[in-house]
């Protein structure tokens, strides 16, 4: 079993990740500014307070675990610019000084990157609002970022262009940089199917230094 650390376990992804977590018997640490805010309680699960624009904190919490997962938003669009890529920066400066005892890092990522049929990318759809354009914007800095970085064993997992509360199944499929569609055009998955992804991932690492997708 691992030991992993989660920035913004209290949030709608975050925290299917760290219930799939420690039902799968890892030893979790849950990074948030409010402790308050986690209502769970397990033998495995330790509450923490923490920074993720901080690499300060970020090294403090990633000392002595073999992962750390960011599962931090940024509510609105101006949020998650203000977010995303500082907060990739400061989890890759957080994590450099630590050197080969660092921790994996496996980030929450975006769609709007993503390849769709007629070879565009999502975020080129029309008629998208423009704070639905800049969240994807961020994540896709925040990817290029990533990808910027050779001394730190990142992974970003983008979702399908549709993700929301819903059923557990444990199955997905996943690719690189194409959307994952269903024979009807559709592109969805559940948090709670993203969070097996994630945990998959963790135990079974597939993609080091690169983004990849799931969706139905």
């Amino acid at each position: 079993m691992s030991t992993i650390a989660i920035f913004g376990a209290n949030g709608t992804i975050g925290s299917r990740i760290l219930d799939e977590a420690l039902q799968r018997g890892h030893q979790v640490t849950a990074v948030v500014r409010d402790p308050a805010k986690i209502t769970t309680t397990h033998p495995n699960l330790t509450v923490t307070t923490g920074d993720v624009l901080d690499p300060a904190s970020v090294a403090a919490v990633a000392k002595d675990q073999d992962v750390l997962i960011s599962a931090v938003g940024g509510g609105d669009g101006p949020g998650h610019l203000a977010t995303i890529k500082p907060a990739a920066e400061s989890l890759v400066a957080g994590l450099r000084p630590l050197g080969d005892a660092a921790p994996r890092l496996i980030t929450v990522g975006g769609a709007g990157s993503l390849r769709t049929p007629d070879g565009k990318q999502v975020w080129d759809a029309e008629g998208l609002p423009e704070f639905l354009l800049q969240i994807m914007h961020a994540h896709g800095d925040a990817l290029d970022f990533y990808r910027s970085v050779s001394d730190v064993r990142w992974t970003n997992l983008s979702p399908a262009a549709s993700i929301e509360p819903g059923e557990r199944t444990g199955s997905y499929r996943t690719a690189t940089d194409d959307l994952v569609t269903a024979a009807d055009g559709s592109s969805r998955i559940s948090t709670e199917d993203y969070a097996v992804a994630v945990l998959d991932e963790v135990e079974q690492p597939r993609h080091l230094g690169e983004r990849f997708t799931v969706g139905y």
